[in-house]
């Protein structure tokens, strides 16, 4: 099956030798995303919230760009350098899933790229 390379100018620009996300079949495969602005390539804050809202709006403009949202995704994996903040995440992530949720994991790291609190990827089904 081919696979299709998904860009947008609405998330941040892959840091890496890596594709923001790939499409195969309706499967999407989406990069990590970390609280990176899109237009200045700078973190968002060093706010925790701040931070996870900015994840969250990254994932949501790859999704978009693949032709779904995020009520497409089926699985997300969230990565934190302080699981202390799990609480605040599903607060955050209420507001941009409805039910069913996507099947998640939440790590505790020690640490992401460019100092971030949060990293999120995922796997998204998109509709026939």
């Amino acid at each position: 099956m081919p696979k299709s390379v998904i860009h947008t100018d609405n998330a941040p620009q892959a840091i890496g030798t890596y594709s923001q996300a790939i499409k195969s079949g309706r499967t999407v495969y989406l990069s990590g995303q970390i609280p990176l602005v899109p237009d200045s390539m700078e973190m968002v804050s060093d706010d925790f919230e701040a931070q996870a809202k900015q994840v969250f709006e990254n994932v949501k403009a790859v999704c978009e760009a693949a032709g779904g949202g995020t009520h497409d995704l089926c699985k997300v994996n969230i990565y934190l350098i302080d699981l202390s903040n799990f609480a605040k995440v599903n607060e955050i992530m209420s507001q941009y899933f409805e039910q069913p949720y996507p099947a998640r994991a939440a790590v505790g790291v020690r640490e992401l790229p460019k100092g971030a609190q949060i990293e999120i990827d995922g796997v998204m089904e998109l509709p026939e």
